[in-house]
């Protein structure tokens, strides 16, 4: 692994921490063009994984996980389009995670965002959708790392608590971006908006996950065995 590669690997989790940072700041300071000013920062934000990931000379069998899934991701929302909430997306992202680990992870939850957009619509909530998707993914990544996602419970309850969070941080650019002279009262009425969203969101992840939980895990591991996938 090269220096850069070793910096970049540095800069990553410390920009996860700060863009919601900065988000937070620009409301608490009522500065003006914060949907605009956040978007650009979420696209900052993504620049070092981006780069990290083709910077990390990954041969073409260490990029199918990424592909495979990605496209899977993207057909599963297209597919579950008419139910409201309930899709995925989010299962899969962390399953990539959590198989692959955290870049792969992250890379293949921005990216699933980014082309299905296509499809749903691309805007200003693109780059936050890339970002907080690929959160998932490497946040599985790193709990998958250290052990804490070996059982079916724990991998259900990883994946409500992480579509949850998936859906605060958008609920919360959304308030940042577009709730002019926020107030409590305006705050507290768009989390409850979306909060049914999140929910049904959060339980179509535990219904989608809990079947999969232990087979894909297994399945990927052969796979990575066989083709010496890292």
């Amino acid at each position: 692994m090269s220096r850069f590669v070793r910096v970049i690997q540095i800069v990553q989790p410390i920009v996860l921490v700060a863009l919601p940072v900065i988000m937070l700041l620009w409301a608490w300071l009522k500065l003006p063009n914060a949907a605009l000013v956040t978007s650009a920062c979420a696209c900052a934000a993504l620049v070092p994984f981006f780069v990290g990931f083709e910077k990390s000379r990954r041969r073409a069998r260490d990029l199918m996980p990424v592909v495979v899934l990605t496209a899977l991701a993207v057909a599963g929302r297209l597919v579950f389009a008419p139910v409201p909430a309930i899709k995925p997306i989010v299962a899969l992202v962390v399953m990539g995670g959590l198989c692959f680990g955290k870049d792969n992870g992250f890379m293949i939850g921005a990216l699933a965002m980014l082309v299905s957009n296509v499809f749903f619509g691309q805007g200003p909530w693109t780059p936050w959708q890339m970002f907080s998707m690929g959160l998932v993914g490497y946040l599985a990544g790193v709990m998958g790392r250290h052990g804490w996602l070996t059982r079916r419970w724990s991998i259900a309850a990883f994946g409500a608590s992480i579509a949850l969070l998936y859906g605060f941080i958008l609920d919360t650019w959304t308030i940042v971006g577009f709730v002019s002279n926020a107030n409590t009262a305006s705050v507290l009425t768009t989390y409850a908006a979306g909060l049914v969203n999140n929910v049904a969101s959060a339980m179509g992840t535990v219904a989608f996950l809990v079947p999969i939980a232990h087979t894909w895990p297994r399945m990927f591991g052969r796979i990575k065995k066989r083709y010496q996938i890292g």
